[in-house]
């Protein structure tokens, strides 16, 4: 590389993790900046998937005949609190209004460039860090309980063929085979190859972080705060306990990251997409792979620390309680997908987790530099696909940084877009 810099990475999830890996293999001076832990946030509690066939967006065309049914399903994928309704709706209409399916194909195209690479990208990384046998490259499966159920899903399956993901469907004996625990109410569901997952994402995180700090790394426990900028060009990170000294950051901090982009000069309509997770230890009977039920929209997951059911989304902001209904919920979704799981627990075998999705209202993650000064890149907005993305982003993020062409095409994802 022609010039070694100073490198602030602030936040230290997946992606924030990621992007540091590579810029420190890049030869850069790098400090990750994060109050918590690395992998303590969202990356935490995420459903653990590592799919780069997750290309369809949140916001398709027709999804919004289905809302007033899940907002009135107390066991459906989506709540709203009503309080935030007056904060949300501009956000929401944006939402809406990026579902045309022209804009649908611009935005699968575009997270297809990101995802696709995941595993060939994350491997050096996870070999480096010596947790190679975290990832299981099993492929990943939905299930539906009835054929209209199945085809109301059939547009996501069809977009995903129009962009090279291979998916099978499955008759119900083909779904027992695979997975025999799953109840025999399914009868139909889709195979995808090439999805995978990890068992455990704190700890993929965590032991990526520690493989940083051996190869030359820094970390800083500190918020940050804004930035130190003069003529355009960057010095220095605020945080909360002091200058950090940089001629280039990385804003890769999930949810927290609206306010800090607005100091580099970009409004970005960044929201919270509220995720549960219940976690059942030593559970009766699990999965082999990743399981989505299509029309409950949530999966579970086999981990080494017993069986996680996750998903669904509550929009309520970012200051409101959790609602731990909505993660015990989880259960009663697990109950009826695995019928051997017990009908009670003790509450030692149970764990309840909320996490924030930082969601854009296209479903695409903002990557590129800043407004106010090409030394602030960003990275954040990754949604529901957080961990599959970062390595790619990560990479990119490193071809940015030391003035490289990206490996992909970063159009889509300027924060110039909104």
């Amino acid at each position: 590389m022609a010039t070694r810099r100073r490198v602030a990475v602030i936040g230290a999830g997946m992606v924030g993790v990621c992007a540091a890996s590579f810029l420190r293999r890049d030869g850069h001076e790098v400090t990750l900046v994060d109050p918590n832990g690395p992998g303590e946030g969202t990356s935490f509690g995420n459903a653990g998937g590592l799919n780069g066939a997750s290309i369809v967006p949140m916001s398709m065309p027709g999804m919004i005949w289905n809302v007033p049914k899940w907002l009135t399903d107390p066991l459906g994928p989506l709540a709203i609190r009503w309080s935030y309704l007056p904060f949300l709706a501009p956000w929401l209409i944006r939402f809406l209004r990026s579902g045309t399916p022209a804009q649908v194909e611009v935005q699968a195209r575009a997270l297809r460039s990101l995802l696709k690479p995941c595993l060939e990208t994350l491997l050096p990384l996870a070999k480096a860090a010596g947790v190679e046998d975290m990832i299981h490259r099993r492929g990943g499966l939905f299930v539906y309980r009835s054929r209209e159920s199945r085809a109301k899903d059939n547009a996501g399956f069809e977009l995903r063929r129009r962009h090279d993901i291979a998916c099978e469907d499955l008759n119900a004996d083909e779904i027992r085979q695979l997975e025999p625990a799953l109840s025999h109410e399914y009868v139909c569901g889709v195979l995808i190859h090439e999805n995978a997952h990890t068992v455990n994402p704190h700890r993929l995180v965590a032991s990526l972080a520690e493989a940083f700090v051996r190869a030359g790394g820094k970390i800083t426990r500190a918020k940050a705060t804004g930035y130190v900028i003069d003529g355009g060009k960057l010095s220095a990170v605020n945080t909360d306990s002091g200058e950090i000294a940089a001629d280039a950051a990385v804003l890769a901090a999930g949810i927290h990251s609206r306010a800090l982009a607005g100091e580099a000069g970009d409004k970005v309509p960044l929201e919270t997409e509220r995720g549960y997770h219940l976690m059942i230890r030593d559970p009766e009977v699990t999965t082999r792979i990743c399981v989505a039920d299509g029309a409950g929209k949530f999966v579970a997951t086999p981990m080494e620390t017993g069986l996680r059911l996750a998903g669904t989304v509550e929009l309520a902001g970012l200051d409101a309680p959790p609602n731990w209904e909505r993660a015990r919920i989880m259960l009663r979704h697990g109950r009826r997908m695995l019928p051997g799981l017990a009908t009670n627990y003790a509450e030692d075998r149970l764990t309840m987790w909320m996490g924030h999705r930082p969601s854009l209202p296209d479903s695409l993650p903002v990557i590129g530099p800043s407004r106010r000064s090409p030394d602030i890149v960003y990275a954040f907005g990754h949604g529901h696909v957080g961990m599959a993305a970062a390595p790619m982003t990560g990479r990119v993020i490193a071809d940015l940084v030391a003035g490289r062409p990206p490996a992909i095409d970063v159009t889509p994802f300027r924060a110039d877009r909104f």
